[in-house]
């Protein structure tokens, strides 16, 4: 396992957390198998760039994820590859060899009046919109736009870390509980930064993104252009 640098901020997951989604995403593209005996503790701990108690925490939640059996006297052990209670279970998108941590950075939120080109959501004629430029480890891969119905809250920029749904569950009492996904092509559009590396107008992978939450209709709506030649979309059946 290669040295890995993780978000620091005032607003970033968890260190142990992130260790343990990275390690999440790992086990369930593959590139940790069923079985596999984890690297001895203080080596993972070296290579994390945490101390040995952080890389325990993170371990203990893959643990009770049901990723990991920890074996007294003999080390830590690949379960199944299973995502179901990771806070990117719904993250799409994976690097072409597989995995990478997901991380954002914000580049606008507002409260607006929801445009008519969208795909219907919600009751209300607002909503939040959350701009954002999407990483997994340390490149660049996607634009985000996301649209929150303001009848089921209102998002703060300010508070926002780099899981929108962990965010949502923690200051607006909101649960995605499934989601539709349309992946199609798309140009990239106007407002991306040049931190993005595609060109404004460059034709690129596009995922359209139907959220509900406790409700019988769609609370979300969110279009992702993501860069083809960095990042593939995966959904995986079991």
């Amino acid at each position: 396992m290669i040295e890995h640098n993780f978000n620091i901020g005032p607003n970033s997951l968890p260190k142990y957390v992130q260790i343990s989604e990275y390690l999440a995403r790992e086990i369930a593209s593959g590139r940790l198998v069923s079985g596999e005996r984890l690297a001895p503790e203080r080596q993972m701990a070296k290579n994390f760039k945490t101390s040995v108690m952080t890389l325990r925490k993170a371990l203990s939640r893959l643990d009770d994820l049901g990723l990991l059996k920890r074996v007294h006297g003999s080390g830590n052990y690949v379960k199944q590859n299973n995502l179901d209670g990771s806070v990117y279970a719904m993250f799409r998108l994976e690097l072409l060899g597989g995995g990478g941590l997901p991380r954002a950075d914000i580049l606008a939120v507002n409260l607006m009046r929801k445009p008519k080109d969208l795909i219907p959501f919600g009751l209300s004629d607002n909503a939040t919109r959350v701009r954002r430029l999407r990483y997994l480890n340390d490149l660049v891969i996607a634009l985000e736009e996301i649209w929150l119905d303001d009848s089921v809250g209102i998002v703060q920029g300010k508070n926002l870390s780099d899981s929108l749904y962990n965010y949502y569950r923690e200051y607006l009492g909101l649960w995605i509980s499934k989601a539709e996904d349309y992946v199609s092509l798309e140009k990239v559009p106007s407002w991306s930064p040049k931190t993005f590396l595609l060109d404004r107008g460059t034709v690129t992978g596009y995922v359209e993104r139907l959220s509900w939450g406790q409700f019988e209709y769609p609370v979300e709506y969110s279009r992702t252009w993501f860069d083809t030649s960095r990042s593939r979309y995966v959904q995986r059946m079991k």
